[in-house]
């Protein structure tokens, strides 16, 4: 073991392009790089530890509160694993932890709003304190949104990030559940167009990508999901390409 990395683990990141990238990101995007560095390969360090991170809209230092959220930064703002343009305008984010990946999106401009989704309530406290200053610009909404609709058994654990509907953690809460569709048409109908809809709930992602209906998903550019599936999803209206454990769905048409 390495840190915290078991040696199938290093040789996956010495060959993944993805990680090349994280890594020239790493250098520009942290101030503290060498510190950084060494906190994410070792798992080593305090927490709760604010990260110095720069962006299109400056310098952002937001709190984690373990090496878990260390490794979700780093996917986000360095790896893109969710990458989004200068013009990014309307997000859902469906398993939105901390706030991270709100905090990505909502770095790239003055103007892009999030709709968030995250049921785990010591996750949603510690979101808005991340996103302190930009309350005008997101909605979140305290609820897990599946393919699905009613009152699901969630599985949840220390660290935040890994529990989700059905997941065993040893741990359960009962929460409201939303369907996709309804999710995804009262946004729509509000704002026209979805530019990104990131889908990480623990297990349910693939599901949910295809209770989406068609005549929704004609509105929505791109899909993220945090999964890796053995086969195509509405492949007459999207092109399909995986990007280490992301899967990435390019709207055809718009």
């Amino acid at each position: 073991m390495m840190g915290k990395r078991n040696l199938k683990q290093i040789v996956k990141a010495i060959i993944g392009r993805q990680h090349y990238i994280a890594l020239i990101n790493m250098v520009r995007n942290y101030p503290e790089f060498p510190s950084i560095l060494f906190r994410y390969i070792t798992g080593r360090g305090s927490y709760p530890y604010q990260i110095e991170i720069r962006t299109p809209a400056g310098m952002i230092l937001p709190t984690l509160y373990s090496h878990h959220d260390l490794l979700t930064v780093n996917e986000i703002f360095c790896r893109c694993d969710y990458i989004a343009d200068k013009n990014i305008k309307t997000v859902v984010d469906l398993g939105s932890n901390i706030g991270i990946s709100a905090l990505y999106w909502l770095t790239r401009n003055s103007y892009s709003k999030c709709y968030l989704y995250e049921p785990d309530e010591r996750n949603t406290a510690k979101l808005k304190e991340n996103l302190a200053g930009y309350e005008d610009r997101y909605i979140l909404s305290e609820k897990a949104v599946s393919y699905e609709s009613g009152k699901l058994e969630f599985g949840i654990e220390s660290t935040g990030r890994y529990g989700g509907i059905g997941v065993e953690t040893g741990s359960m809460i009962t929460v409201d559940c939303l369907d996709i569709n309804d999710v995804i048409a009262k946004v729509i109908n509000k704002e026209r167009v979805i530019d990104v809809l990131k889908i990480d709930t623990e297990g349910v992602e693939v599901k949910t990508v295809e209770a989406i209906n068609l005549k929704l998903a004609e509105r929505i550019k791109i899909i993220y999901l945090e999964a890796n599936p053995n086969r195509n999803l509405h492949p007459a209206l999207f092109w399909q390409k995986q990007y280490g454990s992301v899967c990435r769905l390019q709207n055809k048409i718009i």
